[in-house]
């Protein structure tokens, strides 16, 4: 694979303490005309293996942490009576918003296989509840009292789980935020003594209809099993959310040997602790079970998670991501000071710098803010290998920069069919015959 450094660019001169350092930005990249172009199929085949999405631990602000749009619509009957009243469902509502949100902050140890020593990777994304925008008084809460599409069955002749009435009729900001409704059971149904009572729900891609909220928040605070105790209320709300969710974030049922990760084993799907076996040890508590202690993510299903937020990967799913890769924070600023490849697509927030001694090797899309730069120092070296650096927001950002000082300049090698795009200080790219 060829190399070749970018060397052309306008100074400026800045004084430090011990040596003079100049700054440069980048004006042109002169390809050799000996040098043949690879193919960048090659380069970018690590940004297609989902694995490679998965938050480094060492070095977890590498991974932005994403933000879900989401609002609700607590359904109800003309009386009123089935579901949550206003204040109570609002209330109720930022509780669900606050647990889960919780559960994303502290990912748990997985119970399955029995003895497992897998990765507690953190959970780099969070809920954000959404109104309308310029309307301080839309909190992204709804109500709606609708007798012909208000309860939800899950099981019978009478089942309607899948039905889409509700979010066709009262769906808000549909390509933007995930709906989330609140389905309670018909009134008339609970009633009867063969209606099967059962906490569920459904995704559809980019919303999703639960069931059994209310019900289960008007039941005692904690469950007593024959072993362990259950919370109900937001706690139960918050689980069932997550897992309806992690389906439209791409995950399947875990309990299966297809869902396409290699450390959520297959297992019988126990609901809870029982006496007797498969379930007096092999209950688990991964978010994509049926089970009550839901508690944990596994490092497959966050990689997948992250692979399908990522710029290019899944539109619809992307819009629905508060765009925080829109706005400079210099706080996010990420500093490089050894060795590192970026094998994934990435939002920055901030400037990228890497220091002496620090090698970055870039071979995916990386999105960079309005107003951000590459700084390369002089003892630093930024490797674009099949890399496409531009913005995904229609604005520019600043360019590479590189320092020098005491006779070094920061390198940086150009291979693999990269691409710099969207930069206010414009890069040239030209072979050395066209430059002659």
């Amino acid at each position: 694979m060829f190399r070749y450094l970018i060397v052309f660019g306008f100074f400026t001169l800045l004084g430090t303490c011990s040596q003079k350092v100049s700054k440069q930005y980048l004006s042109e990249i002169v390809i050799p005309v000996e040098a043949q172009i690879p193919t960048a199929y090659e380069s970018k085949a690590p940004c297609k293996v989902k694995e490679n999405y998965m938050p480094d631990t060492n070095h977890v602000d590498h991974t932005p942490l994403k933000s879900i749009r989401i609002n609700f619509h607590i359904m109800n009957g003309g009386n009123g009576t089935a579901n949550f009243d206003e204040r109570e469902g609002t209330a109720f509502i930022k509780q669900v918003m606050f647990v889960a949100n919780a559960k994303l902050a502290r990912n748990s140890q997985m119970r399955l296989p029995i003895g497992n020593n897998t990765a507690v990777i953190p959970m780099r994304y969070r809920y954000e509840l959404t109104g309308r925008p310029g309307d301080p008084k839309d909190d992204g809460i709804y109500f709606h009292y609708d007798n012909e599409c208000y309860g939800q069955i899950n099981y019978g002749k009478q089942k309607n789980i899948y039905d889409k009435t509700a979010f066709e009729r009262y769906g808000v900001m549909k390509d933007t935020v995930m709906n989330v409704f609140v389905m309670p059971y018909p009134e008339d149904s609970l009633s009867s003594k063969t209606f099967k009572i059962s906490g569920n729900g459904i995704a559809f891609g980019n919303w999703v209809k639960v069931c059994g909220w209310h019900y289960n928040a008007t039941k005692d605070t904690i469950w007593k099993g024959n072993k362990y105790e259950v919370p109900y209320g937001e706690w139960y709300a918050a689980k069932l959310m997550h897992h309806e969710i992690g389906h439209n974030l791409g995950l399947r049922h875990s309990w299966n040997s297809n869902d396409g990760c290699d450390d959520t084993p297959k297992h019988p799907n126990c609901y809870g602790y029982s006496p007797k076996p498969p379930c007096d040890s092999l209950w688990g508590n991964n978010f994509m079970d049926y089970n009550t202690h839901i508690s944990a993510w596994s490092p497959c299903q966050i990689a997948t998670i992250h692979h399908n937020m990522s710029p290019g990967k899944k539109p619809k799913l992307r819009k629905m991501l508060v765009p925080t890769w829109c706005d400079f924070k210099k706080e996010a600023t990420i500093n490089i000071d050894e060795d590192i490849t970026w094998n994934s697509a990435k939002d920055l927030e901030g400037n990228l710098i890497v220091k002496n001694g620090g090698t970055l090797t870039v071979r995916c899309l990386l999105s960079l803010p309005k107003g951000a730069k590459i700084e390369v120092h002089p003892k630093g070296k930024l490797i674009l290998d099949g890399a496409s650096l531009y913005n995904d927001c229609e604005e520019k950002w600043k360019g590479i920069q590189l320092l020098t000082a005491a006779g070094e300049t920061g390198t940086v090698v150009y291979q693999g069919g990269s691409e710099i795009k969207d930069v206010e200080n414009e890069i040239k790219v030209a072979l050395e015959t066209e430059r002659n």
